[in-house]
Order: structure tokens, then C-alpha cells, then sequence
């Protein structure tokens, strides 16, 4: 059988499509999106039909104008982070991984990006709040884009200004009930002790 027939095929699927699926596609309009290949306007208008889409062939039809994502290592499995009637954070120079899988259920979760390491252009996390709360820490600049579905809660962002050109994008996709999703600037707390850890390094190798 052709790639013609395979892909033509794969179009017209009526199989259901999984969650895991659906988080592929949206990774795939990311990083087109962050190419230039895809306006925000149709990055946005795919996402949201990504999210609602019920079939493999649906999702084929969203990225059949798009190169595909090349191979990825099967053992680069998503890194996931819970937070069960308790809290949970990262912070200080943490390696941010290309996909992030974070439950808060019940309880708080922090992720500090204003030190972490980000290797990849675009980073995806799958943020699944059940009454509780998540907040992301971002520095200015960082592309934060934000999906999905908030019931009884709410997911927004509250950063400033626009992103820089080139900076790496977020792609934060939300299932949220009864609880909130925030993605907002580093308070001043924390920017004054990031400024005391950049004051004693700069001393020390003056020593």
C-alpha cells in the first residue's frame, strides 16, 4: 500500500480518537504554530477542534497540511507530577521536560520556571486539577498558550505584555473542575531572592 492510500485512509477513519491522540495533535500545531507555519488565529481554531474531535480521521484532517513531528524516543516517556491532598512544587534550576504531566487532586501545586532549564522550543503540559489548584510561574516573554476546559473553576493567565520573538512556547492544556489553573509573572517574593542568589554568585567569583 502507498503513503497516498495509508494517509488517505488515516483521513477518513471512523475510529475514536484517545486523549493520548488528541495531545499529539496539539503538539504537532504547537510546533507548527512556533515554525510559522500556522497563524495564532489557526492554531487557535485547531486546538479547540482538536479538543472536541472524535475521530482519528477529524484529527487527520487538522496537521494533513503539516510535516510530521519526526520520531520521537520511545523510552522519553512524559514526566508526571501529583499532588494528592498535599502540595507539590519544582523550583530552583529544574530540567523542564517536552511534555509534563501534572494532577492535582485536592491539593496545591507550584511549577517556578524563572530558573528552570528549558532545552526544547515548545514544551506541552497536560494540567488536570479535581479541587484543588496548579500555579506556573513564568518570567516575562515566555509564549504561554492555554486550552481546554475549566467546570466550576477557572484557567487564565495573567502575564504582561507580549512574548519575545523566538521564546519558547507553553502549551498549557487544562481539564479543570471545581478549581483553578494560573499561569502568572513571579511574585516579588521570589524575584528578590532570585536577585540575592545572582548577587552572592556574581560576589563569589569576584572572590
Amino acid at each position: 500500500m502507498g503513503l497516498d492510500s495509508e494517509h488517505e485512509q488515516q483521513g477518513n477513519s471512523p475510529l475514536r480518537a484517545s486523549d493520548a491522540d488528541r495531545e499529539q495533535t496539539l503538539e504537532a500545531l504547537a510546533t507548527a504554530s512556533a515554525e510559522g507555519r500556522l497563524s495564532l488565529e489557526e492554531y487557535s481554531q485547531r486546538s479547540e477542534a482538536t479538543l472536541v474531535a472524535r475521530t482519528l480521521g477529524e484529527l487527520t484532517g487538522l496537521t494533513a497540511d503539516l510535516p510530521a513531528l519526526p520520531q520521537s524516543d520511545p523510552a522519553l516517556v512524559p514526566v508526571e507530577i501529583t499532588a494528592v491532598l498535599g502540595n507539590e512544587s519544582r523550583k530552583g534550576a529544574w530540567v523542564v521536560p517536552a511534555h509534563l504531566t501534572v494532577r492535582s487532586v485536592l491539593g496545591d501545586c507550584h511549577l517556578e520556571m524563572q530558573q528552570a532549564v528549558i532545552r526544547q522550543h515548545v514544551t506541552t503540559i497536560d494540567a488536570t486539577v479535581r479541587f484543588g489548584s496548579m500555579t506556573i510561574f513564568v518570567p516575562d516573554g515566555i509564549d504561554v498558550r492555554m486550552h481546554g476546559r475549566a467546570v466550576l473553576g477557572a484557567k487564565s493567565s495573567q502575564l504582561r505584555g507580549e512574548p519575545q520573538p523566538g521564546a519558547p512556547v507553553i502549551v498549557v492544556n487544562c481539564d479543570v473542575f471545581c478549581g483553578a489553573v494560573t499561569v502568572r509573572r513571579p511574585d516579588w517574593i521570589m524575584r528578590r531572592q532570585l536577585a540575592r542568589e545572582a548577587n552572592r554568585l556574581a560576589q563569589g567569583k569576584e572572590t
